[in-house]
Formats: C-alpha cells, structure tokens, sequence
C-alpha cells in the first residue's frame, strides 16, 4: 500500500484556537504545532502573491524534514495570462519557492484554472511542457469547467506526467476520480451531508473506501479546505485516523 498524507488548506486560522492551537499561542508558533499533526499542507496563498524568500525559508525552518507543501500556483498564469507564453512567467513563480524544492519539502504544485476557462488540449500540453521541463517533480491540474472532463484530457496529462486534481464539493459539478499519474491529489472543498461544509461521518467513510483503493497503484495526498469552525482539522483527523 502506498502512503496517505493528510493536510489542510493553510495553517493561520483563527477558528483553529482552542482546537489544534492552544488559547495564547503566538501566530508565529501556529505552523510548527500544525507540522507536530499533520505532515502536509497547502499554501494558497500563493495564488495572490509570490511569497518572500524569507517567509519560505521559515516554513522550511519550522517544520520536520519529512514535512511537505503543497503550492497553488500564481493566478497570474493560470487566471489572467491563462497558461499563455508560460516560459515568460513560470520561471518567477517557481524562484519565489525554490527554498521548498531545495530543502526537498516541495511536495507538489496545484494548477487551477478558473471556471471560464475552456477545454483547450494544444494551450495546456504547451503550458505543462514549459512547467515540467523548468521545474521536474509532481504538477496537478484543477478544472473547473466541465469541458475539461474527457479521456483525451486524461491521456494529456498522463503523457505529461500530470495529476487531474480530484475536487469533491457540492457546486462544483461533474468532477473526475481518474488517476493519471502513480500519486493523486485530493481537494475536500465542502461536504454535502453535513453542517455548514462540514463532512458527515458517512461521507469521510466513503472517502476512506476509495482512498484505500486508490493506494494499492498510487501515492494519496488530501487536503480539505473547509476550515470554517474547524472543521478542516476536525474532518481531517477523522479521516486519518480511519486509515490508520
């Protein structure tokens, strides 16, 4: 059986205090008590705005060796220039976190394309030609429109050695379970049974079956992002603990 890691979408949230943080814990100890539980993460951040070299090289001080980031690409590549000419700005965004891929933390790298953004097979075989060559290692591709969700597409990435990233939420639509690659990559934006986004004890059962499955061929990485009242750390140990 091949590994599991389980994280959540960031770390600094206020709702996690008295949860996964003690009451009085300073913000700047919030990264090193979240990497004492889970083994990964994914920075969002870095969607809006290329981190500074020293914000990254702390994430690499305050977490264990074994640690692993997950990094959402800029939305300048995907959402504005939307994967055109990516050699002009690929290099910038993959400079602004190579303290992660030097430490050997950078556990992957999440594309998302926004919902308007159309089936366009030659631009996106261009774009992950350009990203895997400049930057080897594991690459993922969120779609949010539903033209995107062909067998064609699947063999593009596989040919690439791209992961379709599997979306689980209930306004999200049609979404995939494929495996393109030997690892996939697990979004758990919302769940649709329990409160307020909250995943019901049925669902994450669900979600175990096929997760267990999915780790006889492939390497398994979950992130839920529904961190309202907690629920990401609350979902997520349930989670683990069932796969234990």
């Amino acid at each position: 059986m091949k590994a599991v890691r389980i994280g959540c979408a960031g770390w600094a949230n206020e709702d996690w205090r008295g949860v996964l943080y003690p009451e009085g814990m300073p913000k700047r100890e919030w990264l090193a008590a979240y990497a004492r539980e889970l083994s990964t993460v994914e920075v969002n951040s870095t969607f809006y705005r290329l981190p500074s070299e020293a914000a990254v090289k702390g994430w690499v001080e305050e977490t264990p060796d074994a640690f692993s980031f997950a990094v959402k690409a800029s939305r300048y590549i995907t959402h504005v220039k939307r994967l055109l000419k990516p050699e002009t700005y690929v290099e910038r965004f993959l400079g602004s976190i190579e303290p992660l891929r030097a430490a050997g933390k950078l556990g992957a790298v999440l594309w998302q394309l926004p919902p308007s953004f159309k089936r366009d097979d030659e631009r996106l075989d261009a774009a992950l030609a350009v990203i895997t060559a400049r930057a080897p290692g594991r690459h993922c591709v969120e779609f949010r429109n539903q033209s995107w969700f062909t067998a064609d597409v699947y063999d593009l990435l596989r040919a690439r050695g791209a992961a379709l990233v599997i979306s689980d939420g209930p306004d999200l639509g049609l979404q995939a379970r494929e495996l393109t690659t030997d690892w996939t990559y697990l979004r758990m934006h919302r769940g649709a049974r329990g409160r307020r986004g909250n995943y019901s004890a049925a669902e994450l059962a669900t979600w175990r079956r096929r997760i267990a499955a999915w780790r006889a061929r492939a390497e398994v990485l979950v992130y839920f992002n529904n961190s309202r009242e907690a629920f990401a750390i609350r979902n997520a140990r349930t989670l683990a603990a069932g796969l234990r």
